[in-house]
Parts: structure tokens; C-alpha cells; sequence
């Protein structure tokens, strides 16, 4: 008899997630299978699944009905064929990149730049994407199955739901790694007070950045953002002037050495374009936000400052491991976060809620595990 477990579907667009009973995965060669503890409900979820057409036109969905949950943490209980160096018990991330294995990207090591690249339980960025999708569902189940290249193992003293919150935070630990930032740099942030600029603000003295700059519009959010990293930050309310001006009046105009642009869906492009003007010379700014549209770009000025804009998606199982590296040699704290946990059969409940976070500060959780 095919054994069974609860799970999250959407079977169309727009309508609820269904619990129902489907047949536990199982590993073929190279995966894993997970017992999913927690899942991390991204804040752009309920829009993406509500009118998806809207946001990613080109993206393909996985096959419906499909499992989603992009962020899951849990422990290992199968191993499949020709797996080493993961046993059963081994607690775990898992990143939901998922990749072809044979291009020429992933031939280089270049993962991210896959043909194929695809999000397991959210989308994909290619019409070949459909394969890895159909293949390796989401985390809003109790089991799911991952190739063992995507593990990150997690220490003991990291709770799973705060490691269900690293895909958010290994977004900006990338995108923190290609704008150089570390010792003697520089680096603004706009929109530090929301889900992915808060993790700037927590990496930074992991990082060792000499000064971090952020902006947001609430001003008692800031106030909570600058407790986490004493004597590092320099917070602006963006009510109090353009964030260009700001960083001039507090660099003496030289500007900051990296921008980073972590604005959340509908901000203006007029922000995004303040933090380029706010680079000095020989300057890097990386969006990892969701600012939409051709934005204009003064592109002469920056080739005479020598300054570089580029993208910056998701990031590596090996930065994943990184940041479990730091948080278990404690200069990751990840305490201030405030985990909402709701259990599977809540699904609709905790994506419908989501808006209602107090800023980046919230983490809202689905624990698929029964009892939990």
C-alpha cells in the first residue's frame, strides 16, 4: 500500500491552497527526502498566487496541482542512491534552487545562471524550468524530496524557523558578497526595515561592516533596526528628504562604496535612482528589490565614476552554509526575528495575514510536521 501525507496544493490561480492526502515522494538517485518541520510564507506569496500573471508573465508555475512553500527546514529521514555525506537525523535547509546539473553554467560551477534555473515550490525562469518543477515540489507538505547538493545543515542551536527565513537572508548575503562589503566599505540599503533588509542589518557585524546605511519610511521600525548592530548603523526616514542628499551630507559628498536596493513591490523608481546617485566613485549597486519597469539611468555619469549595477538572485547552497556557519559560531543572531507558526492545515489563514507584519522583523511560518 503507497503510504500518504498532508499537503498544501493549489489546484488554480487565485483560489484557496486544498489539504489533502498525496503519496509520500521518494528518493530517486542523488535526493534526499525531508521531514519538513517549518516553511517560511514569503511576503509576495498571496499576490504572486492570487494574479500571477501580473507578476511574473514569463515565469512558468509548476505543473498544477503543485505543492508549493519556497523556504523549508527540517530534518533528513531517506537518503536515496549514490548519496554521500548526508545521513538520516541531519538537520537541515533546504534551498529550493533547483538546477539541470549538464549546461555549460552549471558545467562551470555557475548554478544560479542554470537554463533551467527554477524555485521548487514557487516558479521557474525558463520554459525548460517545467521539468525541475514537476520533479522537486514545495516544503507545505509533511515530506519532500531535494537533490542532496541543495542541503545546508543547520547546528542544533538554530531553531527551524529561523532557518526557513534564509532564503530572504541568503538574498542579501549575496548580494552583500558581490557589492564586496566587509572592512573599511561602505553600504546603503534602501528599505532596511522590510524582509530582506533586515538581514543586512543582522549580517553586518558578521560581515564586519565599518558602517551600514539604511532607509525606510516608519520611523519606530528604524528605531528597532538600529538596536541590532549598535555603533554600525546610520538610519534615514525617507519622510525627511532624498536618500541621495542624506548620504552626501553624511559621507562629506564622497558617497558610500556599495548600494544595495531591497525596496519592496510599488516603490518608485525615484528611490532606486537616489542610492545609484549615492555611489562614489568606482561604486557597486545590486538590486535584489522588486522596483518593476525601465528605469532611467544617468549611464554616462557612471562610466566616468567607474560605478557597475547589476542583478543579483537568490543565492548558493554554499552561502547557505555559510550563514549556518556564522550563526552557529554565534555573529549571526537571529533571535530578534518573531516567528508566527501556524500548522498546515492554517495555510490560507498565514498567506491572507502576511501583510499584517510588523516589517521585517515578522516571520510567518507554516510547521507541516503533525503534533507540532
Amino acid at each position: 500500500m503507497t503510504s500518504t501525507m498532508r499537503a498544501a496544493r493549489m489546484h488554480n490561480v487565485g483560489e484557496p491552497m486544498k489539504i489533502e492526502q498525496i503519496p509520500v515522494p521518494v528518493p530517486g538517485p542523488g535526493d534526499v527526502r525531508v521531514a519538513v518541520h517549518a516553511v517560511n510564507i514569503v511576503p509576495n506569496l498571496a499576490n504572486i498566487l492570487g494574479n500571477w500573471t501580473t507578476w511574473f508573465p514569463l515565469n512558468p508555475l509548476p505543473p498544477l496541482p503543485a505543492v508549493f512553500g519556497l523556504d523549508p527546514a527540517g530534518v533528513v529521514e531517506e537518503v536515496g542512491d549514490g548519496v554521500e555525506g548526508v545521513e538520516v537525523g541531519d538537520r537541515v535547509y533546504v534551498n529550493p534552487g533547483r538546477t539541470c546539473g549538464a549546461c555549460r553554467a552549471c558545467r562551470n560551477g555557475r548554478i544560479v545562471h542554470c537554463a533551467s534555473y527554477a524555485f521548487a515550490g514557487y516558479f521557474g525562469f525558463s520554459a525548460t524550468s517545467v521539468r525541475l518543477l514537476d520533479r522537486y515540489q514545495g516544503g507545505l507538505a509533511e515530506k519532500m524530496i531535494a537533490p542532496a547538493s541543495a542541503l545546508v545543515r543547520i547546528p542544533d542551536s538554530l531553531p527551524f524557523e529561523a532557518a526557513a527565513r534564509f532564503g530572504y537572508l541568503g538574498t542579501m548575503y549575496s548580494a552583500l558578497r558581490k557589492a564586496a562589503a566587509g572592512p573599511g566599505r561602505s553600504v546603503l540599503i534602501n528599505g532596511i526595515t522590510g524582509t530582506l533588509g533586515i538581514g543586512a542589518a543582522l549580517l553586518a557585524p558578521a560581515l564586519g561592516i565599518t558602517t551600514l546605511y539604511g532607509t525606510g519610511r516608519d520611523r519606530e521600525l528604524l528605531a528597532e533596526i538600529d538596536k541590532l548592530a549598535p555603533g554600525r548603523l546610520r538610519l534615514h526616514s525617507l519622510h525627511d528628504g532624498p536618500v541621495d542628499e542624506w548620504i552626501a551630507a553624511e559621507t562629506g559628498g564622497a558617497g558610500v562604496d556599495a548600494y544595495i536596493d531591497a525596496l519592496g513591490p510599488g516603490a518608485p523608481h525615484e528611490t532606486l535612482q537616489q542610492g545609484v546617485r549615492a555611489l562614489a566613485r568606482g561604486g557597486i549597486a545590486v538590486n535584489v528589490g522588486a522596483v518593476a519597469g525601465e528605469v532611467p539611468l544617468d549611464l554616462h555619469r557612471m562610466m566616468d565614476m567607474d560605478q557597475i549595477v547589476r542583478g543579483s538572485v537568490w543565492f548558493t547552497p554554499g552561502e547557505g552554509q555559510d550563514m549556518a556557519d556564522m550563526a552557529e559560531a554565534g555573529v549571526l543572531d537571529l533571535s530578534p526575528l518573531r516567528h508566527h507558526v501556524f500548522p498546515i492545515d492554517e495555510v490560507n489563514t498565514a498567506i491572507n495575514n502576511v501583510g499584517s507584519r510588523h516589517g521585517g522583523f515578522s516571520n510567518f511560518i507554516i510547521s507541516p510536521v503533525s503534533g507540532r
